[in-house]
C-alpha cells in the first residue's frame, strides 16, 4: 500500500499500521481451517498447531520462551491482565507506580487501589525521572510494581527502561513494559531492557487488529488472577476459543517484522527526518517534541504555535494525508495531551500536537506528499488568521 504522489498518504503507524501480505495470507488460510485448537482430533490438532507456530514467532520477537506467550483481543486487554497486585503466585507487590506518559489502558486500566498507585514524573525531555522513581521505590511499604513504556506513542520518546527495572529490581519488585511501540521497531528483548513482562499488540506492526500478547521474560507465564475465566485455555490465563485467524497473522507479522527491523529502523529514521525538514521549512517556528532524547526512528511529534491540532488534522486529511492528534486512542477526541502535560510543554502550544508516524509500507512519496500539503495548509491557516 506504498503510497505514490497522488494517492493518500498513510502517516498514522502508531494508530494502526496496514496488514502486511503476509500476515493477511496467513489469517486467511487459518479461517479455512476447521477445528477447535482445545479438541483433539486431527483437525483440533491441526488448529492448535497454527496458534503454537504463531506462539514461538511472538516469542522469537521479544526473544523468550514460547510458554511466556499469553495470546490476548490486544494491548489493552494484556495491560488490564498484567497490571494486577496478584500478577503470578508468590509474587504479590506492595503499590504500583506507573510513568506519568503511560497509555490510557495503563493509567484507567490497572487493577490496584487507587491509593496504591503512584505516578513518577517525566522530564522535559519525555523520559521518566529516574530520581523521583528511586525515592517513589524507598518510599513503599515493600515490593513494587512498575509499568512504563518501552517508547511514547505520542512522542516516541524511548524510556530508560533497563535502568529502571534494576532500581526496581534491587528491591525486589516487577517491571511490566508496554512495548506496543517498540515491537518490530527497537530491541524489546529482556536481555536489552530487564523487564519482567511485556505487553504487544498485533496490528501496531502489520498484524491484525484483535490480538494481542501478554509475554513473561522467563517463559513460563503463570496468571494468579486472570481476566477472563472459564475453560482454561492459555494454561488457564486467558479463556476461551483462541481467535486462530488473529493470531496466525500476529505470527506471520511478528516475523516479518522482526526479520527487518534493523534495515527498518535506518529507512524510517531518514524519511522521519525528511519529514522534520519539511515542518520546519514551512514553520520555522515549529517544535518538535522529545528531540533531545532518543526516539522510536519512525515517530515525528510537532507543534507549530497558533495552530490548533484538529484544524491541521482536517487541513491535512482533505488535502490526503492522514496524521494524528496526539494518541488516537480517545474514541476519535481530540484532547489536550497528558504526555506534552507531564513533560512541562506549555498548554497553548501543547493544543496543537500532531504526530506522524512511518511504518513498513511507508515511502518518500508519503513524505512528499505530507511536504506539500503541510506547506499549504500552514499558508491557508496563517492567511486566514491574517485576515481575521
Amino acid at each position: 500500500m506504498a503510497s505514490s504522489h497522488t494517492a493518500r498518504a498513510y502517516l498514522d503507524y502508531n494508530a494502526t499500521a496496514p496488514l502486511r501480505p503476509e500476515a493477511r495470507a496467513a489469517a486467511i488460510a487459518a479461517m479455512d481451517h476447521l477445528g477447535n485448537p482445545s479438541s483433539i482430533h486431527a483437525e483440533g490438532r491441526g488448529a492448535r498447531a497454527i496458534v503454537e507456530d504463531a506462539r514461538r514467532a511472538v516469542a522469537e520477537l521479544v526473544g523468550v520462551a514460547p510458554r511466556g506467550v499469553l495470546f490476548t483481543s490486544g494491548g489493552t486487554e494484556a495491560a488490564n491482565l498484567a497490571l494486577t497486585p496478584a500478577i503470578a503466585p508468590g509474587r504479590e507487590v506492595a503499590g504500583l507506580i506507573v510513568g506519568a506518559g503511560e497509555h490510557p489502558c495503563v493509567l484507567k486500566g490497572h487493577r490496584f487501589a487507587n491509593e496504591a498507585a503512584s505516578i513518577v514524573p517525566l522530564e522535559a525531555d519525555g523520559r521518566v525521572d529516574l530520581a523521583a522513581l528511586a525515592a517513589l521505590i524507598d518510599a513503599a511499604e515493600g515490593p513494587v510494581m512498575l509499568t512504563l513504556q518501552g517508547a511514547n506513542n505520542e512522542t516516541g520518546v524511548l524510556q530508560p527502561v533497563a535502568e529502571a527495572a534494576a532500581l526496581v529490581h534491587a528491591k525486589g519488585g516487577l517491571v511490566v513494559c508496554d512495548a506496543v511501540q517498540m515491537a518490530g521497531r527497537a530491541d524489546l528483548s529482556p536481555a536489552a531492557l530487564g523487564a519482567d513482562y511485556f505487553i504487544l499488540s498485533a496490528h501496531k506492526f502489520g498484524g491484525p487488529k484483535g490480538a494481542g500478547a501478554l509475554v513473561g521474560a522467563r517463559g513460563d507465564l503463570s496468571i494468579a488472577s486472570p481476566l477472563v475465566r472459564g475453560g482454561g485455555q492459555e494454561r488457564g490465563g486467558r479463556a476461551g476459543t483462541e481467535n486462530v485467524a488473529a493470531i496466525a497473522g500476529f505470527g506471520a507479522a511478528a516475523r516479518v517484522a522482526g526479520a527487518e527491523r534493523s534495515a527498518e529502523s535506518v529507512r524510517l529514521a531518514a524519511l522521519r527526518d525528511s519529514l522534520a525538514a519539511a515542518v520546519l521549512e514551512s514553520a520555522p517556528d515549529a517544535t518538535i517534541f522529545g528531540a533531545s532524547a532518543p526516539r522510536l526512528a519512525n515517530t515525528l511529534c510537532f507543534a507549530t504555535p497558533g495552530v490548533a491540532a484538529a484544524t491541521l488534522v482536517i487541513a491535512l486529511d482533505l488535502a490526503g494525508v492522514a496524521v494524528s492528534a496526539g494518541s488516537a486512542c480517545s474514541s476519535g477526541k481530540v484532547a489536550r495531551s497528558h504526555v506534552l502535560e507531564a513533560m512541562g510543554v506549555a498548554p497553548d502550544l501543547a493544543g496543537g500536537a500532531i504526530r506522524l508516524s512511518l511504518g513498513w509500507a511507508s515511502s518518500e512519496a508519503d513524505v512528499a506528499r505530507f511536504a506539500e500539503a503541510f506547506r499549504g495548509a500552514i499558508a491557508n491557516l496563517r492567511r486566514r488568521r491574517g485576515a481575521a
